[in-house]
């Protein structure tokens, strides 16, 4: 059933900020000075928050997002994702990487794809990272709890060209196309991708969104080698269910949630 579309758009007020520790982190803080402070909870909704430069961003995993001050897209958006079921979260996080895939591929050309569950890559190198952190709450009287908040931390690699010797693979729109961007005007574009297909996912339900993320999975086909524990072994990517689980096949087929398997690399 179509869901009430949102008021605002997403990436509306856009705050630009000159230095924070992890945009994430900022924002979850501005939900709860909000709360606090008896305002309207849905104030917040839509609001996206930019910084020049994120000392602390954060990754998956517990990782560090490291970023160059000035050079890149920090930012997070505050999503009120309540028309969703806590059960539907890959939905949003789907709905999330192929936005900033489009909006990718617009700019670099073929080569983009979405490794599983959200990081975006160029060829075999990493251009960008999704982090969705959750607000949910057990409530009384239903049967799944509460969903109010989501907050969509997006990194993208846009004009460095000098990346720390611990990452292994990164890669910038500035060393794919050989150009420099406006970052906050492309920033500004980025929440709008957004913003159009999350109303889409709203209105139309989820079919279209996971066409696009299977289509574009990252070594769809391909045998890759994976670790599950202390397991080693070579599995070719099938697809990502409609639960968000990735769908393997070796010997047997395999499901695995985020956070049970590795990537080590190509088979």
């Amino acid at each position: 059933m179509p869901q009430a579309l949102p008021a605002k758009a997403l990436g509306s007020p856009f705050i630009e900020l000159q230095s924070v520790d992890s945009t994430n982190n900022y924002a979850r803080e501005q939900i709860k000075q909000g709360e606090r402070s008896g305002k309207d909870p849905k104030d917040l909704d839509g609001t996206a928050f930019f910084t020049s430069e994120q000392f602390a961003g954060k990754g998956q995993r517990g990782r560090i997002w490291s970023s160059e001050k000035g050079a890149n897209i920090a930012m997070s958006i505050v999503i009120d994702p309540s028309p969703l079921k806590v059960s539907q979260q890959f939905q949003l996080s789907a709905c999330v990487a192929v936005s900033v895939f489009q909006f990718l591929e617009k700019y670099s050309g073929d080569g983009c794809s979405i490794k599983w569950p959200n990081d975006l890559y160029w060829q075999d190198r990493k251009a960008g990272g999704i982090l969705i952190e959750s607000v949910v709450r057990n409530t009384a009287n239903m049967e799944e709890p509460a969903w109010p908040w989501a907050i969509v931390g997006i990194g993208i690699n846009i004009n460095q060209t000098v990346f720390p010797e611990h990452l292994p693979n990164p890669v910038s729109l500035k060393q794919i196309t050989g150009k420099q961007f406006d970052i906050v005007s492309l920033a500004h574009e980025c929440c709008s991708m957004i913003d159009k297909n999350y109303k889409q996912l709203l209105a139309e339900g989820f079919d279209r969104i996971y066409s696009i993320y299977n289509h574009h999975l990252y070594k769809r086909s391909s045998s890759v080698r994976l670790k599950k524990d202390n397991r080693l072994f070579t599995a070719v990517i099938k697809e990502v269910s409609a639960s968000g689980t990735l769908v393997v096949q070796h010997a047997v087929e395999e499901e695995f949630n985020f956070g049970e398997i590795e990537f080590i690399g190509p088979a």
